[in-house]
């Protein structure tokens, strides 16, 4: 019998002063069996970073086909591709040729950086591709705000977020890598 994936429950107030974008998210978050508190907070993370009434979290690992989380127009084109980890070149390509945009958070104090230097010759010429990386240290304190349910004020401004809860709170500044 397979173990079903754990719910989790997020309010997310938004304050983004880099896009003029302001509104509250009631966000409901399937975490995969596999799937650890870091990754979960990091989509949480991209979701605050990119957010809109479009953007939505999509099955996520046990859905190959499927960004972490997409942006689709009124028609059901991709938009915005959203991953985190570390995705190896062909799910990149295949990211690039399906949206207009494709956005990639890598974290892993040491996984990430040989990644980087293994794939940024092979994706260089993928012109709609941002790639981020988040710090081990933002990643842990991310982790340590982890509850069924939880509620955010999210600020952006220049790039950076603050991310605060009842259980604390986390600036986070990913280092752009591409």
């Amino acid at each position: 019998m397979a173990i079903s994936a754990t719910i989790f429950k997020a309010t997310l107030q938004i304050s983004d002063m880099d896009r003029n974008y302001y509104a509250s998210h009631h966000l409901t978050i399937a975490r995969h069996p596999s799937e650890t508190d870091e990754r979960m907070m990091v989509r949480l993370a991209a979701f605050a970073f990119h957010a809109s009434e479009q953007l939505e979290f999509c099955k996520g690992l046990s859905t190959e086909h499927e960004a972490a989380l997409w942006e689709k127009n009124l028609v059901g084109d991709i938009e915005h591709w959203i991953d985190v980890g570390l995705p190896d070149e062909d799910r990149i390509r295949k990211a690039h040729n399906q949206a207009d945009k494709v956005t990639v958070y890598a974290y892993g104090e040491r996984t990430a950086p040989i990644w980087w230097d293994g794939i940024k010759n092979k994706v260089s010429r993928f012109d709609n591709l941002s790639v981020f990386y988040l710090d081990p240290e933002c990643c842990d304190a991310l982790c340590d705000l982890v509850e069924r349910t939880m509620q955010f004020q999210a600020t952006i401004q220049d790039g950076e977020l603050w991310l605060n809860s009842n259980k604390g709170n986390v600036t986070i500044t990913p280092e752009r890598w591409k």
